[in-house]
């Protein structure tokens, strides 16, 4: 019998038997901390090993990108234990300027197709976007992985998403991931890594991978994989500076179960408080009137959401009293965003532009929380009551959060296209 895209990879960096429901030792790739659990980290290291406390510090990190710069004392101190322990143990850090840890290692060719990486983000999974085995843990285990450099897995199995049919603007990656979840909901992945399959997966660029990837944990998932196509592939073995290769699943892989699902004519869909997975058409509940709208984090941060939202908001004006608010994923997207002049568009569109790269409104401490009352529009992964304040959260595309902060109510992009 063949293996899937996780027996293999795990297969090649252990010396285990790697089957499903097996218990295998992984070698690490890369193992990272980000600035809420690196603390944590750093406390589990020094008072459970004497010294010697990486295993490898070049292919240890902290990031920071969930309050950067500090918006805290507490997260000042926190970012600042990660920096004394950094220079002290000659490890990596990507300080408050980088933006979000996961997207900064596929930006620099850190972690490529096939590799394995661990870190304390509960979205770690996003590497899957390009092929990678990533995955959150808590502070405790990431001490070990940095002592060590391995840890273990139980050996999950998988399920393989064939997704079928193509769509139209103005659906867009974000509204195929609400299908996806629509339907299989909160659980539909539990336990389980998956792989997606099929013509809308392959022609996906590398931001819509990454949003798809982002929305893993949301559907109970493990990990999920899309195979890396050529473009990918050359993208990573540039920024990596070496030629790289993709791992993909044998002809003869064992599934525990196929789904398909149809994203032919999907239109754009959104998911309603308080549940990630509550998804409709927006047709079916336009006109929600709205506060604020927020576009970032790591689920639609990246350019290719910039470019979309500035083109819906190029010669318009935010709606008086809606409060638009965008933050790019990483430095780089920051950067080009600035060089093509979408910054111009944003401000004079009214937007506040922008926020430092990192997790934005995502994230409790970050500018863009929302008040007890207000109805907010959002490109982030969750909308769970409380996650960004005591307010409403509706996740939507860029160009539905874009098209919506012009009208001043939930509308389809295609409304103010017209």
């Amino acid at each position: 019998m063949g293996k899937t895209i996780i027996e293999k990879i795990f297969q090649h960096h252990s010396s285990d038997e790697v089957r499903p429901g097996s218990v295998a030792w992984i070698d690490l790739d890369v193992r990272t901390a980000r600035d809420f659990g690196g603390p944590n980290v750093v406390k589990h290291l020094r008072e459970n090993y004497d010294g010697n406390y990486l295993a490898d510090p070049e292919k240890t990190y902290f990031t920071f990108d969930l309050s950067v710069p500090a918006k805290t004392i507490k997260y000042a101190i926190n970012q600042q234990v990660c920096r004394k322990f950094a220079g002290e143990n000659r490890m990596n850090i990507f300080d408050v300027d980088a933006g979000i840890g996961t997207h900064v290692l596929v930006e620099k060719g850190i972690v490529i197709p096939g590799s394995t990486a661990v870190g304390t983000d509960s979205h770690y999974n996003i590497l899957g976007a390009i092929g990678a085995f990533g995955q959150g843990m808590g502070d405790m285990d990431i001490a070990f992985a940095f002592k060590t450099g391995k840890t273990w897995f139980e050996v999950p199995e998988t399920m393989k998403i064939n997704v079928e049919g193509k769509y139209e603007w103005p659906a867009t990656p974000r509204d195929l991931t609400f299908a996806v979840m629509e339907k299989l909901g909160s659980s539909g992945m539990l336990g389980m890594s998956a792989e997606y399959y099929g013509d809308a997966i392959d022609s996906l660029s590398l931001d819509g991978r990454i949003t798809l990837a982002s929305q893993t944990t949301e559907m109970g998932g493990i990990v999920t994989f899309i195979p890396p196509n050529d473009k990918v592939i050359d993208f990573i073995s540039r920024r990596a500076g070496r030629a790289v290769k993709g791992t993909y699943a044998d002809d003869n892989a064992n599934y525990i179960k196929e789904v398909d699902v149809d994203v032919g004519g999907i239109e754009p869909m959104v998911a309603s408080p308080s549940k990630p997975t509550n998804i409709s058409p927006v047709s079916d509940i336009e006109g929600v009137e709205i506060d604020s709208v927020f576009i970032g984090s790591c689920t639609n941060g990246r350019y290719e959401d910039m470019l979309v939202a500035a083109k819906i908001l190029k010669g318009k004006k935010v709606k008086k009293g809606v409060n638009l608010r965008i933050t790019p994923a990483t430095k780089e997207v920051w950067i080009k965003v600035i060089n093509e002049g979408l910054v111009d568009i944003f401000a004079n569109a009214g937007a506040v532009v922008f926020t430092n790269a990192g997790c934005g409104g995502c994230a409790e401490g970050m500018p863009g929380l929302v008040g007890e009352g207000e109805v907010e529009l959002s490109t982030t992964n969750r909308n769970y009551k409380g996650k960004q304040g005591p307010g409403e959260i509706y996740l939507v595309s860029p160009a539905t959060a874009a098209a919506s902060a012009v009208k001043g109510y939930l509308t389809s992009p295609a409304e103010v296209a017209k």
